[in-house]
């Protein structure tokens, strides 16, 4: 199979992937939770955040682990591109504020950009530490 066709696949089945257990993670959520905020998306997007910091840069070119450019985009692009989801953010923002909930939708808005940076922070640190040990 040529090198281009294995990189799609791989993405696609990242994604695939992701994208289930993104929408298993939202019915866990909301059967702990209920539907009063969201939850799931804020839980995936925080541990998409850590994944994706973490695995970027164990993967990167001085990383500990030894991660092809076809597995690397396939988890990167593929898994956490599936598993986080932006585009259910800003719509459940979106559905807060035309309920005139706009408390909801401001803790959404500030919980969520505050943790996703500090969860892909924490990842990138790890993978740092974790690098360091390369050689140990």
């Amino acid at each position: 199979m040529p090198r281009q066709a294995r990189l799609l696949m791989a993405v696609a089945l990242g994604a695939g992937s992701g994208s289930l257990l993104r929408y298993l993670s939202s019915l866990a959520a909301l059967a702990l939770f209920g539907s009063g905020f969201a939850w799931g998306t804020l839980f995936v997007n925080v541990v998409g955040s850590f994944l994706i910091g973490l695995y970027s840069t164990l993967t990167e070119p001085d990383g500990r682990i030894m991660a092809g450019p076809i597995l690397r985009q396939g988890v990167l692009t593929g898994f956490c591109g599936g598993f986080t989801t932006f585009s259910v953010f800003s719509l459940e923002t979106f559905l807060f504020l035309q309920a005139h909930a706009f408390g909801l939708a401001a803790l959404n808005v500030a919980a969520s950009v505050i943790l996703w940076l500090v969860a892909v922070w924490i990842g990138y640190r790890i993978g740092v530490r974790l690098n360091r040990l390369k050689g140990s």
